[in-house]
């Protein structure tokens, strides 16, 4: 059964957000939300959290997981930015995108794309997650909280931990959550590519 966990939105209380941390360094996996909508998230070096995800949202190997970062250094150490994607990367961040990029050798290789070599990052706009990740210390490894068969996320945390009670150690809830997830944009070649458009405007990029 998962643990539930009642965080305010703009004021995360640290005792909450101290348990939910100490779960996901444990080994737990973790529903939480984002400003775009649930994502199911572990620590990095998680191999069976990994496992986990990719059991609840039946992934394939290509499927790219996402490293949701606190702030631009941090994103830094595990992704290999050029001058003119940083400069595309920071004028969008926090906010509701995605971005693929090559990896560095941070990233443990089951993470990465098999033929690619990259991997997923981006950093949110939501005080909840952010409390998450200064605690923490490091990325969340993550995926969108997208189930199997169903049209949209779920968006309140009640329900979430009512379909993934015995697949998820802890569930985050800080109020209602959106539906639509975030931008991808793949910017590993050498022109941008809207993969999925989402939450954040994909204009900037296409």
């Amino acid at each position: 059964m998962a643990r539930y966990f009642d965080v305010h939105p703009d004021n995360p209380q640290r005792r909450a957000i101290g348990q939910v941390v100490d779960l996901v360094r444990g080994g737990g996996l973790i529903a939480y939300p984002t400003d775009s909508c649930f994502a199911l998230g572990c620590a990095i070096g998680n191999a069976d959290g990994l496992a986990r995800i990719r059991g609840i949202r039946r992934l394939d190997e290509k499927h790219h997981f996402t490293l949701v970062c606190r702030d631009f250094a941090q994103l830094g150490q595990f992704v290999q930015v050029s001058n003119t994607v940083f400069r595309a990367v920071k004028a969008a961040t926090p906010g509701q995108y995605t971005f693929i990029l090559p990896a560095t050798k941070e990233v443990p290789r089951r993470l990465l794309h098999p033929k690619k070599k990259t991997v997923g990052v981006r950093i949110p706009d939501h005080r909840v997650v952010q409390a998450l990740l200064d605690e923490l210390g490091e990325p969340l490894l993550s995926s969108t909280l997208l189930l199997p068969d169903a049209e949209e996320p779920p968006t309140l945390g009640w329900e979430v931990k009512e379909l993934l009670d015995n697949a998820v150690d802890g569930v985050v809830d800080s109020g209602e959550c959106g539906t639509e997830p975030t931008t991808v944009v793949d910017l590993s070649g050498p022109e941008p590519e809207v993969v999925r458009k989402g939450a954040g405007d994909p204009a900037r990029f296409e």
